[in-house]
């Protein structure tokens, strides 16, 4: 792709990150209520993840930091994003967090976008020299549980393109929750396995930062065998080598990045594009649908990348979804 990741643009990233993942306001937290002693602020709420204005882009900015830091442990922003694994991922303020979690006013908390989230952030500190995953792993396990004990009672899937879209979550939970693969294989046919001709002519709705058709693809695409995939995917998309449907090759206008539900919009360009990647790359390498989903991936993700900064309301998450966006 032109549009790849490397060491400036992490960099670059790195910093709209540590510039948020530790600023209390604005906020706008997923809380309830059952009293006044409940009336608290949100870093003691929440003593790791109380910024970037709320609690699951707060996780997915330390999720993009950890993957920056990965891919390029040699960037200016190195120092700073360890620095802030080692004051904030301590073992208080993670059993801080999971304390949060018993309240019975809690039991939605974040489902299942910020549980998925969770999951990827300690999937990836897995992949450190660190003992931050360690650290992590009481509330991981934790939400980890949640998705066991939700998914045998969830008898339809969510396929709005936001927050509680149940294929997303699945997908960003797979990696941490491989041993439990048969589970959520599982549900994703159960949910998904007999979709056909997916017409996605609801596609873009106002405040989509998600693709209900593509990423219900992806998820497939990580979690069925290549053998059963590829037919299911025939089925499911049927028109992709014409470019249908169009809306889905077509990347999002967004009129008001000042206005955070029109700011979806831009995330739902990244969001695309990473799923258009993902897709092509499970497909044959001589497929001749490759080449319009690799070119409406590049389309995407240049409508998008530009407007990673610049406003508060996109600002706070969207360079997470470029990085997903440009690693594929």
């Amino acid at each position: 792709m032109q549009n790849a990741l490397n060491a400036a643009l992490a960099d670059r990233l790195a910093l709209i990150a540590l510039g948020h993942v530790e600023r209390e306001y604005p906020n706008k937290p997923g809380h309830v209520l059952a009293g006044p002693a409940d009336a608290r602020t949100p870093a003691d709420l929440h003593p790791v993840f109380f910024g970037s204005y709320d609690w699951h882009s707060c996780v997915h900015g330390y999720w993009m930091l950890a993957r920056l830091l990965r891919r390029f442990p040699a960037m200016e922003a190195a120092s700073a994003i360890r620095a802030l694994f080692e004051r904030r991922i301590t073992p208080e303020a993670v059993a801080g967090e999971v304390a949060y979690l018993a309240a019975p006013g809690a039991r939605g908390f974040e489902r299942p976008y910020g549980w998925g989230w969770l999951l990827a952030l300690a999937a990836e500190l897995a992949r450190h020299d660190a003992p931050w995953a360690a650290t992590l792993s009481p509330l991981a396990e934790s939400f980890a549980q949640r998705f066991r004990d939700f998914l045998p009672l969830a008898t339809y899937p969510v396929r709005v393109g936001a927050h509680p879209n149940t294929a997303f979550g699945l997908l960003m939970a797979a990696d941490f929750m491989v041993a439990d693969l048969s589970l959520l294989r599982g549900t994703a046919r159960r949910w998904y396995g007999a979709d056909r001709a997916c017409p996605a002519w609801g596609e873009p709705s106002g405040d989509d930062f998600l693709s209900p058709a593509l990423i219900e693809a992806a998820l497939m695409a990580r979690l069925l065998p290549p053998g059963e995939f590829a037919p299911w995917f025939d089925a499911f998309l049927p028109e992709i080598a014409a470019g249908e449907p169009a809306t889905l090759f077509t990347p999002a206008t967004v009129s008001d990045r000042t206005d955070g539900k029109i700011a979806h919009l831009d995330g739902l360009n990244l969001s695309r594009a990473w799923c258009w990647r993902r897709l092509a790359a499970a497909l044959h390498p001589e497929d001749p649908r490759r080449a319009p989903m690799l070119a409406a991936a590049e389309r995407h993700l240049a409508a998008g990348l530009p407007h990673v900064a610049g406003h508060y309301m996109g600002e706070h998450w969207l360079a997470s979804f470029a990085v997903l966006a440009m690693e594929g």
